[in-house]
């Protein structure tokens, strides 16, 4: 089955605490991913970041969501028993646990509104429970960075050749290729760089080069194109390079990469993008927002 979103986990949670016990969250989290049916993909399946996985995020937050409500409340840390609330709506048999449900009490209304925001709160728009906060802000991320990349790649196919074979060795010396730009890269181009457009050190000592082909193209490259770049670094009896397009790479291409002697590493035009953005090249930032947690260390008395 899918990964159940937060506001599914609620009721199914709440019951596994009807006994009154004391347990720890991961108990919960295995409890739950079992009575959900869960695959091991579907366990190790992570956030966006790739930071924790999102079945326990979900389960966190429906721990979260249940406790600002007073139907949980925790033990100690990483522990949650019921509370007589929460006995109170599991005897009203309830279908869901839902968000519009615990909007009856007061504190989750305050939870969920705090006084400086207005009606348009994420938290009200996220009332369906198919998303947890975090989810739906690397959800969000994700959107503008996507098309951020798509703005990028429009952007570098308005530019010269030359100018495009000038932002690849740039890229790469700020990727930690070499030292400064000056000494660490070069772009070739014109019509006598027989296949080759750019050269950079491997490392700032210079004990290897790496020769660079950069295609501004629209039209995906094939393997041909793949096999003169081989036949060019053979000329200059290179063991390394890097082809680098703002468009797409076939199956055959990567294929034939893959296969020979030399090493290529192919570079599409969406890798290109996610690398400028996160190397800051071609891109400046407008916010920065930092996501905290409570430190429970920090309140333990000894």
């Amino acid at each position: 089955m899918a990964i159940p979103d937060y506001e599914t986990i609620m009721l199914p949670l709440l019951k596994l605490m009807r006994d009154g016990l004391e347990r720890s969250v991961g108990e919960c989290i295995g409890r739950l991913a079992e009575e959900f049916g869960l695959s091991d993909e579907e366990k190790r399946h992570l956030l966006p970041s790739g930071l924790m996985p999102t079945f326990n995020n979900r389960v966190a937050w429906a721990r979260t969501y249940m406790k600002q409500a007073g139907l949980l409340e925790s033990t100690r840390r990483g522990f949650i028993k019921i509370t007589e609330r929460g006995r109170q709506i599991l005897r009203g048999n309830p279908e869901k646990i839902t968000g519009r449900l615990l909007s009856q009490f007061p504190e989750f209304v305050e939870f969920q509104s705090p006084k400086k925001e207005t009606k348009e709160t994420p938290a009200a728009q996220n009332s369906k429970g198919d998303q947890t906060p975090e989810e739906m802000l690397e959800y969000a991320h994700q959107r503008i960075t996507a098309e951020l990349s798509r703005e990028i790649l429009r952007q570098i196919r308005t530019c010269s050749p030359d100018f495009f074979e000038r932002l690849v060795v740039e890229l790469l010396v700020k990727m930690g290729y070499g030292g400064s730009l000056q000494e660490a890269g070069q772009a070739i181009g014109g019509s006598g760089d027989e296949g080759i457009d750019g050269i950079i050190k491997e490392d700032k000592l210079g004990l290897d080069t790496i020769y660079i082909q950069a295609k501004r193209w629209a039209n995906s490259i094939g393997s041909p194109e793949i096999q003169k770049f081989v036949g060019a670094l053979h000329g200059q009896k290179a063991r390394k390079g890097i082809f680098v397009t703002t468009s797409t790479c076939t199956k055959d291409a990567m294929d034939y990469a893959s296969k020979i002697d030399s090493e290529v590493v192919l570079i599409d035009g969406e890798t290109l993008a996610r690398f400028m953005i996160d190397h800051g090249l071609g891109v400046s930032t407008l916010s920065t927002y930092e996501l905290k947690k409570i430190d429970t260390d920090y309140f333990a008395e000894e």
